[in-house]
């Protein structure tokens, strides 16, 4: 009569170290699942980045090697801070002159 309670312990006590390597081994491939798609992840993300910030740089030499082609007899360092001035005054004009058409078309609708 003591043996198959002693018996039933020991089946018990196997199953659940049987259980315990299973979920660990679970565990641990889930976990190195996760990092490996951390990684992909992040490597993707740094490929993203490089491509986007590559192209930026393209189209900003083009843009320079557009402007430079404009005017070949003058030097940037000159022309730069009144370029800008004057396009953010061309700016700004075109913004008020938004406005007032804005305004006219909503008073004509009232």
């Amino acid at each position: 009569m003591s043996k198959p309670p002693i018996h039933a312990f020991f089946v018990g006590r196997a199953l659940a170290e049987a259980l315990y390597e299973q979920l660990e081994s679970a565990a641990t491939n889930a976990l190195a699942e996760l990092g490996k798609f951390d990684a992909e992840q992040r490597q993707r993300l740094r490929q993203f980045t490089d491509r986007v910030a590559e192209r930026a740089n393209r189209e900003a030499e083009l843009a320079m090697q557009t402007r430079n082609a404009g005017s070949p007899s003058s030097s940037d360092a000159d022309i730069q801070p009144a370029d800008l001035q004057a396009t953010i005054d061309d700016l700004r004009a075109e913004v008020a002159r938004v406005r007032s058409e804005l305004q006219r078309y909503r008073s004509s609708l009232s």
